[in-house]
This record gives C-alpha cells, sequence and structure tokens, in this order.
C-alpha cells in the first residue's frame, strides 16, 4: 500500500528551510516526495499530519539502552541535592528490601549537592547492612558501603586494578568510592547467566525502547555488549525484542573485551535493524570524576592530570585489532590528555575507506588536535547536554585560562567536522528537545545570562540535522537515512512543535505525535 503523508510542515533536511508538500511512502522506503497535488494519484491512502511537523526519525547517536532501562527501575539519586539527601534516600529504599538484597541506585552528582559533599562508607553503613551499589550520574565513579566491598574481597591492602582506583581515606582506609575499572570489582558479583537473566535485560530493553519512541526516536547507537555477563546475553534481548517487531533501529557498538569473539563467532545481527557497530574503547574518564586525562593537571587538584585507561602500547594494540577485522572504532575522549594519545594511532593506522571513526565526547580540544582531526576519517559523537550539566562547577576544574576548545560544538561544525548528536543516556535525559535546547541556548532554562561560551551556540537547523544527518553520517547510512529524499528509509519523528521556528521555552515543551519506523507508525501520543 502506498501511503501519501501530507498537510503538515515536512523539513527534509537537505537544505536549512527546505520543505516538502507530501510524501509517498511503500515498503518502509521513500518512494517520492513533492507537491501533493502530483503524488496524490499514485497513493491509496493519504495520512493527514493535520499541521504537525515531520523530520527524518531522529537518532541518538550515543547512549547504553539497556542501562537507561535500568535507570528507569532504579533507585533515583538524581533528586538528591546534598549528601545527607542521598544517604536518606539510601535508607528509605533499604527499608524495602529483604535482607541481603542489592540496593542498586543511579545518577548521584555531588555537584549538584548544596554542601558539595560525598557521603562515605560509615554512611552508608549506619542506614542498612545491605550490600549498596550507587552509580554516580557519570557512571564512571560508585559509591559502595563496607557490605559491598566484603563481598567483592576488596579490602585496605587491595591494590588499584589497571585503569581504576580504589578511594581511600587520608588515614588510607577505604573510603567506598571506586573509580572507573575498579567499578568492575563490584559489578562482576552480579549474576548475569541464565534464561530469566535475559528476559530481565529484553525486559528493561523494551522500557528504553518505549521510552525513547515516546520522544519520537526512531533509533539508537548503543554499547553494551560487554556489560551483561557474555556478548550473547544482550544480544539475545535486542533479538528478543527488536527481532520479530522491527520497530526500531539499533547500531550495536562492540566494546573492545568482546569485539573479536564476536568477529570469529560470526555473531548474527538483524540488518537493517540491528546493525553492527564499530569497536568501542575508552581513552580516559570524567571530568565530574576528576579522571578525564588532561594535559596540564586540573585547576583545583595541581598533582592531578586524570587517568588513562589504557597505555600507550596497549592503545595501539587495540586500535590495530580494530584494522585487523576492517572495522572503524568508537573511542570515549573527554579531556585533552586523551586526544593526544588516541590521535596518534588513528594517523598512523587509518580506517578503511567508506568507514569513520567515532570520536566520543571531545570536551577539552587543542588547536593542534583540532587541525589533526580535520586530516582524519571521523566523525564527532557530541552530547550537547553536557554544556549544561557540567557548567558551571567545569570551570573550577579547567580553570578560567586553560588553552584550547571548550564544549565547542560551533567551532567543529564550522571547521566542517561531521557531528551527530546523542545523550550519553542514562548520563543525560533522554529528551532530544533537551539536547537541542542545551545545543542552541547553552544554559538552563531559567539562567539569565547569554549561555556559556555563547559563541558556540548552534543554530536550530545545525542542532536537528546533528540528530538526523549527523547520526547517519556516523555509521555510514547518510545515503539510505538522514534525510527525506526519494528511496531512504520511511523513518520519521513527527511533532506538535516546530523546532526551527519556535521560542526556546517551546523546545523543551515539545512533545512527540507520531514515531514511524519503516513506514509504520511505532508510538502514537495518547
Amino acid at each position: 500500500m502506498r501511503q501519501l503523508w501530507t498537510n503538515g510542515t515536512i523539513y527534509t533536511m537537505e537544505q536549512e528551510g527546505a520543505t516538502v508538500q507530501a510524501v509517498l511512502v511503500q515498503d518502509g522506503k521513500i518512494v517520492e516526495t513533492g507537491a501533493f497535488d502530483d503524488l496524490l494519484v499514485y497513493a491509496d491512502d493519504v495520512i493527514d499530519l493535520q499541521g504537525a511537523v515531520m523530520y527524518p526519525g531522529f537518532v541518538d547517536s550515543h547512549l547504553h539502552m539497556i542501562g537507561h532501562g535500568e535507570k528507569l527501575m532504579r533507585l533515583d539519586l538524581t533528586v538528591a541535592t546534598s549528601g545527607e539527601e542521598l544517604v536518606q534516600l539510601v535508607k528509605n529504599a533499604a527499608s524495602q528490601l529483604q535482607d541481603g538484597q542489592w540496593l542498586i541506585g543511579d545518577g548521584w552528582n555531588e555537584n549538584q549537592f548544596t554542601d558539595g559533599r560525598i557521603p562515605t562508607k560509615e554512611e552508608l553503613d549506619a542506614v542498612t547492612k545491605n550490600p549498596v551499589f550507587l552509580n554516580r550520574v557519570c557512571h564512571h565513579v560508585a559509591l559502595v558501603n563496607s557490605t559491598t566491598l566484603h563481598l567483592a574481597g576488596i579490602t585496605i591492602d587491595t591494590e588499584n586494578p589497571e585503569g581504576g582506583k580504589i578511594g581511600r581515606h587520608e588515614n588510607g582506609e577505604l573510603n567506598g568510592l571506586l573509580y572507573e575499572q575498579a567499578t568492575n570489582l563490584v559489578s562482576s558479583l552480579f549474576k548475569q547467566e541464565g534464561e530469566s537473566y535475559i528476559e530481565s535485560l529484553a525486559e528493561v530493553l523494551q522500557l528504553a525502547i518505549e521510552h525513547m519512541q515516546s520522544y519520537g526516536l526512531t533509533g539508537g547507537h548503543t554499547e553494551e555488549m560487554g556489560y551483561y555477563g557474555h556478548y550473547t546475553n544482550p544480544l539475545t534481548a535486542y533479538h528478543s525484542v527488536i527481532g520479530e517487531r522491527k520497530h526500531f533501529r539499533v547500531n550495536l557498538l562492540r566494546h573492545h573485551t568482546v569485539f573479536e569473539e564476536m568477529v570469529t563467532d560470526n555473531a548474527q545481527f538483524d540488518e537493517p535493524f540491528i546493525e553492527a557497530g564499530a569497536m568501542k574503547i575508552f581513552a580516559d574518564g570524567s571530568l565530574g570524576g576528576s579522571t578525564a586525562a588532561l594535559l596540564a593537571p586540573y585547576a583545583n587538584d595541581e598533582h592531578n592530570k586524570g587517568m588513562l585507561i589504557h597505555t600507550d602500547e596497549q592503545m595501539e594494540a587495540l586500535i590495530q585489532l580494530a584494522r585487523k577485522y576492517n572495522e572503524a572504532v568508537a573511542i570515549h575522549i573527554i579531556g585533552d590528555g586523551a586526544m593526544e594519545q588516541v590521535l596518534q594511532y588513528l594517523e598512523k593506522y587509518p580506517v578503511a575507506d567508506g568507514k569513520r571513526d567515532r570520536l566520543i565526547h571531545c570536551c577539552i580540544v587543542s588547536e593542534e588536535h583540532l587541525a589533526r582531526m580535520k586530516k582524519l576519517s571521523i566523525i564527532l559523537d557530541l552530547q550537547p547536554a553536557f554544556v549544561t550539566s557540567d557548567y558551571p562547577w567545569v570551570t573550577e576544574k579547567l580553570g578560567e585560562n586553560r588553552p584550547g576548545h571548550h564544549y565547542a560544538w560551533k567551532t567543529f561544525i564550522e571547521e566542517g567536522l561531521i557531528c551527530a548528536a546523542g545523550t550519553d543516556a542514562p548520563i543525560e535525559a533522554m529528551s532530544p528537545f533537551e539536547t537541542i535546547y542545551a545545543a542552541v541556548e547553552r544554559k538552563k532554562p531559567k539562567d539569565t545570562h547569554e549561555g556559556y561560551n555563547a559563541e558556540q551556540k548552534l543554530t536550530r537547523f545545525e542542532a536537528v540535522k546533528m540528530y538526523t544527518v549527523g547520526s547517519a553520517e556516523a555509521i555510514s547510512k547518510e545515503d539510505e537515512r538522514g534525510y527525506i529524499r526519494q528511496g531512504y528509509d520511511a523513518d520519521f519523528t513527527i511533532l506538535d512543535t516546530d523546532l526551527m521556528n519556535c521560542s526556546p521555552e517551546e523546545i523543551l515543551q515539545a512533545n512527540a505525535l507520531l514515531t514511524v519506523v519503516n513506514g509504520s507508525i511505532v508510538y502514537k501520543k495518547e
């Protein structure tokens, strides 16, 4: 059946302001675009947009979908405004648990606390004997209690694992904080096998997809193949949820610890709905946890330059591994110290023709790095909401006069680099509208200033392009997705708001009316 979508504002994203009257769709593809009168003769059915605004399908270019689903089901710590309130939330939740049951929370951020104080394990010990695991908002730091440390076998004599650190009080005693790879000492305790476990992954994945579709999202580039036991566990969950329904598109980045096994096992995907992605590597940590690798020390800690997750030799070997199988890499890079490490090997081992390496976050980039980046086949996978989350506290960590480009989305675009937009959910809110607002305003809604580094504000078109064209370019599928154009996938985000022309406040108030994947409506606002 040929459907004709019409009677709304239909942005093609081919250039700023470009619209068409109607879009003809058949078998999940766009057959033709153009004037309503010209296309009506070919249509079996007319779908009236009733004045709504249609865009190419919005795709979140970087997130952790199962992790987002888990966050929706876990103790929400984003509401804590002080260390004391965080402990109280744990106490209240623990009172509902059976003895020995894990309490897992997500989202605390000491930079949002009025007292700026992170509780200690002793404070957690005072409110529960149940094992506690509390992820910081960045997921690069966790806070645990003594019960958890005991279960993980972590004692005062335990050495820091490679690429991680075990937090301590000034007297050398454990304080309950675990940084980077040290968090794996605890997360490895969670049961991660069996049919019921895979079913639980499928349950949270479906929850995440439904949440994403409610925002108009038609797909996501996600990474979790290395976190839930054997890679077949999350992969099976994806097949279970998406394989039959074909109601969402995912590109699965493959963590370096499972990448080669997945390749040699000939792990099965289900294109074009479940696609194999690049090899994922973490180069450093986070600015919030002071583990992002910087070239110069943190302004508020002269003895700390952050942390490289891998040695130079290890990073080189990982990139060589990806190239062995003709694959791109997707690398988490926050600080300029991490960028310095990574660029030398991307230059030494270029990606294969037709593919692009993905540099994720890119918060601190030197002028020299920018010049080198422009010579590579890369895309920048950016999280505009980091600006509104990290400022103003990040200035205390970076200082006022640190050289280089800081959260410089506009500069990247003007220099000709391909940019995509994601949330890094569950790190940031899933809403693309909050992300677009952050990209064009660079401030929180109630702030009265002009924006943090206001010269880096994006236009509406640039911000929406990152969610559409940019996300397609991130996986070299700009010939199939990202535009409303003949022959392209019929994936549409249909909103009640014209993001190109509304007020800034109205961006945040936008609602998805319909989400369309492969020509089928997969979400309809009640």
